[in-house]
């Protein structure tokens, strides 16, 4: 089985939870057994907070107020290795930037935010653009070091890098291996998922009944297909509560990563990165960690076992 196949196994399982087969209605939150961490330190409330900010004022091509979220010296080198200093600097660059990308929107995942003392602090994470930059397809991964100045936290340095996953695109029979019946159990909650052609095979859909340990049961549903735009395997998924996420997948030596982003029913902000490591042709490891939840960090989920329940059924011939 190629990681091709192995892909789409994988995304197929996703749910806009974020945890495989949908078990949770609400994405990103802790399973059973789990309790959520606990609120951010007002510091890192407040970082959290700039950051939302930077989100809303890049989404309003606005750069004098991100220029703004820089400290008067401020460092910015982009993923070319070009470095801005200063906050017109800065403001130049992303000027330039929206001039020559209109309507560009953006998405910010924070991996991690790590306190050197009471007023530096170093965030990791990861940007997604769209549409995404011409070239070879990625991600945006960044490092901001922030510092803070009379009361408030400022960006004293970012460094963007950008990560190429290349994958190729291959034909749509590969998509085959996929159609059928599998099942996964998590906490008393099991699923199956039903895959199938739509769309003169342009995509595989997904169709899932969850059935909760109270007894009770829940479906959703979810498209699974190449993006040939970003040049990569992606997934959008519909959850029962009317959460929804989209996923970008990537290849690695165990299996797939997924930089997943979306959102609950009610409008809260959701990211992870899933794990998927392949057991054997009928069965895969999942896990989704780095999540957060309205921007705060939540506990990884439990590794499930996600399997196949049935073959792919036989095509009959036609009756006359």
């Amino acid at each position: 089985m190629n990681h091709r196949f192995l892909t789409f196994i994988v995304v197929a399982m996703l749910g806009a939870t974020h945890s495989p087969a949908g078990f949770a209605q609400q994405p990103a939150i802790a399973p059973t057994g789990q309790k959520s961490a606990a609120p951010p330190a007002p510091s890192e409330a407040a970082i959290r907070a700039e950051s939302e900010a930077f989100v809303a004022a890049f989404n309003k091509a606005d750069a004098k107020a991100i220029a703004a979220f820089w400290t008067e010296e401020g460092e910015y080198i982009d993923a070319s290795g070009r470095q801005m200093v200063g906050r017109e600097a800065i403001e130049q660059d992303y000027s330039e930037f929206f001039a020559a990308n209109p309507n560009v929107k953006i998405q910010i995942a924070i991996d991690s935010l790590r306190f050197l003392s009471d007023s530096i602090a170093i965030e990791d994470g990861r940007a997604i653009v769209d549409p995404l930059p011409q070239g070879a397809p990625g991600v945006s991964k960044y490092t901001a070091v922030h510092t803070k100045v009379d009361g408030k936290w400022l960006m004293a340095s970012v460094r963007e890098t950008w990560i190429e996953t290349p994958i190729t695109r291959q034909s749509m029979a590969d998509f085959e291996w996929l159609i059928g019946a599998w099942v996964a159990e998590e906490h008393g909650n099991q699923s199956e998922s039903v895959y199938s052609w739509v769309a003169d095979k342009s995509f595989v859909q997904r169709t899932y009944t969850t059935t909760h340990a109270d007894g009770t049961k829940t479906s959703g549903v979810q498209l699974i297909g190449w993006n040939p735009v970003q040049g990569r395997v992606q997934s959008w998924s519909f959850s029962p509560d009317g959460g929804h996420a989209s996923g970008l997948w990537s290849p690695n030596e165990r299996g797939w990563t997924a930089e997943m982003i979306g959102m609950t029913g009610d409008g809260t902000p959701t990211t992870s990165l899933i794990r998927i490591a392949r057991l054997d042709d009928n069965a895969c490891v999942w896990q989704s960690v780095q999540r957060t939840l309205g921007g705060v960090a939540i506990p990884d989920t439990d590794e499930v076992v996600i399997k196949r329940q049935s073959p792919p059924a036989a095509s009959q011939p036609t009756e006359r």
